[in-house]
């Protein structure tokens, strides 16, 4: 990762519980980025191995620049147990929201089991490439 940044912290409920949370963005796999997905993929799962033994309500999201279905996604929840709140739900394509042939779901977001979600959708376009989702 460059220069070591980890974008991350914690969150104090109105109960007093602490929630932690890491934002991520990896750079994509493009020949003007990165010849290869390794990077991207290592980012994604040196997080997943750093949080694996936290016992803290955990939330991971952001857009990992990677399908759900891939190999990296299912490693990462594997690793850390996280939980996607897409299954049984959809897909979810975020990416790309001014092209309507061309979506994939990029954007993820990942927790721990200490929560649950009543509702999780793809919100309408706001100026951005990619659509907004809400979990509830």
């Amino acid at each position: 990762m460059e220069d070591d940044i980890r974008p991350f912290g914690r969150l104090r409920l109105r109960s007093g519980a602490l929630v932690e949370f890491r934002c991520l963005h990896p750079r994509p796999p493009f020949p003007t980025e990165h010849e290869s997905a390794a990077p991207r993929d290592a980012e994604i799962i040196i997080v997943g191995k750093e949080n694996r033994d936290n016992d803290l309500p955990f939330i991971v999201f952001g857009d990992l620049n990677d399908v759900a279905w891939s190999r990296t996604n299912y490693l990462f929840q594997n690793v850390t147990g996280l939980l996607d709140p897409r299954v049984g739900r959809g897909f979810f394509n975020t990416f790309h929201a001014k092209l309507p042939f061309l979506r994939f779901p990029l954007d993820h977001l990942f927790h721990s089991n200490h929560f649950r979600l009543a509702d999780f959708r793809r919100l309408g376009p706001f100026g951005s490439d990619h659509f907004p989702v809400s979990p509830s």
